[in-house]
């Protein structure tokens, strides 16, 4: 749902009443993740996605029905060899998908109203919708606010403290997930599985160094989806003319503004640190730091031999070798490019690769599953 906010903020200012299709449950090689969603309006406009194209008629036709019935419905879609009609995903994979329709005057489309108005001034918040349980309360929803304060209801006052409490969780966690509810948790007799989406702040990307190879990393990793700071000493080369695509330029000693940030409280374990300056007078106080720091991925460029100096130095500096496992260098994968975009797209594959806790070998090599 969040990736077509902006398409369903445009929806609600028109006053449309439409369908929203949300994937609550994957398994397999299935090629959208829990969240990925899809909107038919009343004339049969349609924006989103939840499988890539696999099942998309099907789940376009539930939502035509949830709008002309008033309910909503978990769907399940798998894969069948046998029956040469039916309809599934051809990648082998799985996906239960969430079918409600917001129509006027429904409690659903008053609690998705204000979530949109979250997303839309930039606050953090989690809405949890009930995907299987009771009849009656599928489809419910309740907005937590980053505060605490709430709005809507799932139905039953206990199972909104616990999925209140859940929701704040995620929420903490930076988390979009399916959370299982036992019949004692729940209180409405039966088990409960809701479907959480917690909207907050892009990823970090902070990349220490204005060099050439920093402007070619800022454009692929806004694009990519991170929040991009660039940071150097040297005003002179730390300009937003320069960086035009990051998100901020600052002017500051590495360390020192790394060091701040930390205190803030503005670095989590989606945030990347990327070491580009190469002058050991910046980058062995920042590596220091940066390596203790609960952050998810620390890179530096340089040779070889620039890194084993680095180790050797970070190790008399009294790093252990846990803390220097962490460390990322050379930068980035091997990819055999030398120019500045051959660079970026190494870095940022990395980053990706690690975040997501996969090799970055070649698809047809590794025996992984593709999604």
């Amino acid at each position: 749902m969040l990736e077509i906010s902006a398409e369903l903020d445009g929806w609600y200012a028109e006053e449309r009443e439409f369908a929203l299709a949300t994937v609550v449950r994957v398994s397999g090689s299935a090629p959208r993740g829990i969240g990925a969603a899809l909107a038919v309006d009343e004339s049969g406009t349609a924006v989103g996605s939840v499988s890539g194209g696999c099942v998309e008629g099907a789940v376009y036709e539930q939502c035509r029905e949830s709008m002309r019935t008033g309910r909503s419905s978990l769907e399940h879609y798998g894969y069948s060899a046998d029956d040469a009609f039916a309809v599934g995903l051809t990648c082998g994979g799985e996906l239960d998908v969430l079918v409600t329709p917001l129509l006027h005057g429904s409690a659903p489309r008053g609690v998705l109203s204000e979530t949109l108005a979250v997303l839309r001034d930039g606050r953090r918040g989690a809405l949890a919708r009930v995907a299987t349980g009771p009849e009656l309360l599928v489809g419910r929803a309740l907005l937590v606010h980053a505060d605490g304060s709430q709005r809507g209801t799932l139905g039953v006052p206990a199972l909104d403290r616990t999925a209140a409490a859940e929701a704040r969780a995620l929420l903490a966690a930076g988390q979009t997930a399916t959370v299982d509810i036992g019949v004692r948790s729940s209180r409405c007799g039966q088990a409960v599985s809701l479907l959480v989406e917690t909207n907050t702040r892009p990823p970090r990307m902070i990349v220490f160094g204005a060099v050439d190879f920093t402007a070619a990393l800022v454009r692929l990793g806004a694009y990519a989806g991170f929040a991009v700071t660039v940071c150097d000493a040297r005003p002179v080369f730390a300009t937003a003319a320069r960086f035009p695509e990051a998100e901020r330029v600052v002017v500051d000693w590495p360390h020192r503004y790394l060091a701040a940030e930390a205190e803030a409280g503005r670095l989590d374990g989606r945030t990347a640190v990327c070491v580009l300056t190469h002058d050991a007078k910046f980058d062995q106080p920042l590596l220091r730091l940066a390596l203790r720091l609960p952050v998810g991925y620390v890179g530096a460029m340089g040779s070889w031999r620039t890194h084993h100096e680095r180790l050797d130095e970070l190790r008399e500096a009294g790093l252990t070798e846990a803390e220097l496992a962490r460390l990322r260098s050379p930068i980035g994968l091997d990819l055999g490019g030398r120019t500045p975009q051959d660079t970026a797209l190494a870095i940022t594959a990395e980053i990706v690769a690690d975040r997501n806790g996969a090799t970055g070998a070649r698809l047809g090599e590794s025996g992984r599953p593709i999604h």
